[in-house]
Order: structure tokens, then sequence, then C-alpha cells
């Protein structure tokens, strides 16, 4: 009797053992009773410095079957080695423009890391000379191929790509304002991690809006919304927002030329991906930021507070579907600082969307 407890004590513990030394991301899948639906996701720009991590991040993702990285060189290896990774989804590599319609073809979502990184003493508006083509280009293959297919633009400048994306979509008759994101959860997670680190709050209980667009002053963190609520100084307040602004470029600086911010931006757009793969899946409450067309101000995109990503069902807020966002989230009060960093803005933010649509339409 001693000996069949022992015996069942033992199993328990290696049992136990074993799931704590397993990453939880490995253990819901291997433990899922539930297989998810079959996802086709593409990646431009996969043998880059953000196109890397974000393949193995993707690899890692349960919702993903078929993973497609696309690249201009370099992809075959990067696929071979992201291949063995002992998780759900088939990798295939595609090189050169000729197999860009492979790689596209059956897509419910395409993320879009493609682009030069910046540089230092470069500005995002350096970054749209070399970028905007490159976009442009990428969009009317998407528009052809996969033109149901969900788009995350990493591409920098957001504040001008999103609208490059948009007019090409328009022009080829297949642009859904509710498929179109800019992904600007990276301002997200910096706010989120400096309000804690200023706060001395546990990060994973932090939440901090983010609204306007992806650069510079156009990046404006709500910390008057963040939970949990702190006691923080208006000059800490303006602080942090001034840190999350420039994150980038405490990044590239930090770098010494050596390149800009890929690792925690590959996280963060693993997180929007996944934020859009529970989406289409199904998945109800599925709450993020990004850069979207909408009517939060009089700007034709902006970046509302938040986004309720195709979801059944119905909530006291929103109306939600899966097709899409069918409705974001107003902005909600605003303190007197935020109201004036909204103002401040427009015009920077205005003038990078208008920007984005001549490049398209004087092309």
């Amino acid at each position: 009797m001693k000996a069949a407890m022992l015996r069942s004590a033992l199993r328990r513990r290696r049992s136990s053992s074993s799931a704590a030394s397993t990453p939880s991301c490995l253990s819901r899948r291997r433990f899922s009773s539930s297989p998810a639906p079959e996802r086709k996701v593409a990646i431009l720009g996969a043998a880059g410095g953000i196109g890397q991590p974000i393949s193995l991040l993707m690899k890692l993702n349960p919702l993903v079957s078929r993973l497609a990285l696309y690249d201009i060189a370099g992809t075959p290896g990067v696929a071979a080695d992201v291949s063995h990774v002992n998780t759900r989804a088939e990798v295939k590599g595609y090189a050169a423009e000729e197999q860009l319609g492979q790689a596209l073809e059956g897509s419910d979502l395409v993320i879009i890391p493609a682009g030069v990184p910046r540089k230092p003493g470069m500005t995002r508006d350096d970054l749209f000379k070399i970028n905007a083509g490159i976009v442009k280009s990428l969009s009317e293959a998407i528009a052809k191929y996969c033109p149901n297919a969900l788009v995350n633009m990493i591409s920098n400048p957001v504040n001008s790509t999103v609208p490059i994306a948009a007019e090409v979509f328009k022009s080829k008759g297949v642009y859904d304002e509710k498929k179109l994101f800019g992904v600007t959860t990276l301002d997200v997670v910096r706010a989120k991690t400096f309000y804690a680190g200023k706060a001395k709050v546990n990060v994973a209980d932090v939440n901090v809006p983010v609204v306007g667009g992806h650069s510079g002053i156009t990046i404006l963190p709500l910390f008057s919304q963040a939970t949990p609520k702190t006691n923080l100084s208006d000059e800490d307040i303006k602080a942090l927002t001034k840190r999350t602004q420039d994150g980038g470029t405490e990044v590239v600086e930090a770098k010494a030329g050596k390149g800009s911010a890929t690792l925690s931006m590959a996280y963060a757009g693993a997180i929007f991906a996944d934020a859009c793969l529970k989406g289409l899946n199904g998945v109800p409450d599925v709450v993020e930021c990004s850069f979207v067309q909408s009517t939060v101000t009089e700007l034709p995109f902006s970046r509302p507070s938040m986004l309720i990503f195709l979801v059944t069902g119905e909530s006291e807020h929103v109306k939600l579907g899966k097709n899409g966002v069918e409705e974001v989230l107003g902005l909600g009060p605003l303190s007197d600082y935020e109201q004036q960093g909204l103002e401040a803005l427009k015009t920077e933010l205005k003038s990078s969307i208008e920007k984005g649509v001549a490049f398209v339409r004087g092309n």
C-alpha cells in the first residue's frame, strides 16, 4: 500500500515538475483538447531584423497552422531554421518577387515588417522615402492574391504606410477599413513598462491606453486612464509621456547605428497578430489599440484608445461581428495635459496621412 502511494506521489511530482519547466504557451498547445481552426499567416519581410523574431514568435503561436515567410532574399534559410521548432505550424519560405503570390494565396493574416530600419539621426520621414514604395508594391500583391486577409502594417512610418495601403486597396476595389491595421502595440508595451517601473507596480497588472499615431508627439499615452491607479506627479506623467514618445530613438541611439527596435517590436507585433487570430476564431472580448480609419477624431486615420476585434455577441458598449472591427471605442475622459497633447498631434498626423495618400495618387 505504501509503495503504491509512493509511486503515485512520484508520478504527480514528475508531472508537476514537467509542467513547471515547460513554457505556458507550449503547455497549452500540448494539452489543448479543441484544436484551433486552420489559419495561414504570411510575413512579408521575414528575413529582416523584425521579420526573423516575429517569424519565430508566430511559429510558437498555436493558432497558426501555416506560416509563409517571404523576403527578397535569405528566406529559405530563415524558413528552414524556424521550421525545426516542434510546433503546429507548417513553414514555407518564399524568395524574390515571382514567389510573392504563392506566399500570399490563402492567407488569413498578413504581417508586414518589410523595409529598412531607422538609423541614428534618421527620422520616420526619412524612412518614408524608402519604405513607401515597398509598402505600395506589397499592398498591390495583397489586393491581388488575398484581398480578404487582415493586414497588420509594421513598416514605418506607420502614420503614412497605413494610408498608402488603404489607397492601394481602394484603387483595386478591395478596401475594407475593418481589416487594415497599423501595429502600434509597441507604444502600449513601452507605456506599460515605463509606468510600472515608475509607479512600482506589477507590470503584468498594468494597462495604459495609447492614442494618436505612431511617431514622436503623435504618440499620446493616456496615463490618466492607466490602471492600477497611482499618485504619480504631473512631472512624472510628463516624463513618462516623453519617454514613451521617444522610445524608438532611445533604442536606436543605444544600438549606436547597429539597429533599431527589432526584438521589442517583434514581441509587440506578435501580441497584436495573436489578437487578430483570436478575433477571427470568435474569441470574445479581444481588445487592443491600433492605428485605423475611424471617426474618433476629425482625422481620417487615428489610433482610438481601444479596438474590439471580430467577436460574436453583444456588450453594453459595442456591436461586434466576425468580419473585422465594426466599432471603435472613444477616447474616454482626458486630462488637461492629454487634451493639449491631442490638439498638438493633429497637425503632424494629418500631414503624415496626406503624404501617404499623395504618394499613391501621384504615382
